[in-house]
């Protein structure tokens, strides 16, 4: 292997290297259908549920601008939650089809926030509310990084409101 590719290690994801990236509508969109391994006995969903279906919104948001998450992991970056709020407001029953919706709220540091909001699809109904904190840990070591990868970073301080 040449030294140069044995300096810093390039990130592959295309959408991370670009500086031409838009920042996305404020909410990403991810439609969910519930299923009756989502539910309880009585055809209901189950609480950690909606947990699932936030973590597959968030990682399908970051891929909606070409980051692969698990391109993030294979360079030694996972990103761990660490906080969670979930304010269930009503249930959602076997059957139905709801959106889940996320943004990334804030990133200061190493920390990222993402907003979460459940609702039927014509946006009248609200069921949950959630909150999530994650922070950005160095796969090798088992430690929290010190500061996001540079181009990380850039990419996703353009999403933070």
């Amino acid at each position: 292997m040449a030294s140069s590719e044995q300096s810093q290690p390039q990130l592959p994801t295309s959408a991370i290297e670009s500086q031409s990236i838009q920042k996305p509508e404020v909410w990403f969109e991810y439609v969910v259908r519930v299923h009756p391994h989502h539910t309880d006995y009585a055809g209901i969903v189950w609480h950690g549920t909606y947990i699932s279906w936030m973590e597959e919104a968030r990682v399908e948001s970051l891929r909606s601008i070409g980051i692969e998450f698990a391109e993030l992991v294979n360079l030694g970056c996972d990103l761990p939650v660490v906080e969670l709020s979930v304010r269930y407001h009503k249930p959602v029953k076997l059957g139905m089809v709801v959106v889940v919706k996320t943004r990334m709220a804030n990133s200061e540091g190493v920390r990222l926030d993402w907003d979460y909001q459940i609702q039927s699809l014509d946006g009248k109904e609200l069921y949950v509310t959630a909150k999530v904190t994650l922070v950005t840990v160095d796969k090798e070591k088992g430690k929290i990084m010190r500061r996001l990868p540079p181009a990380v970073e850039a990419i996703l301080t353009k999403l933070s409101t």
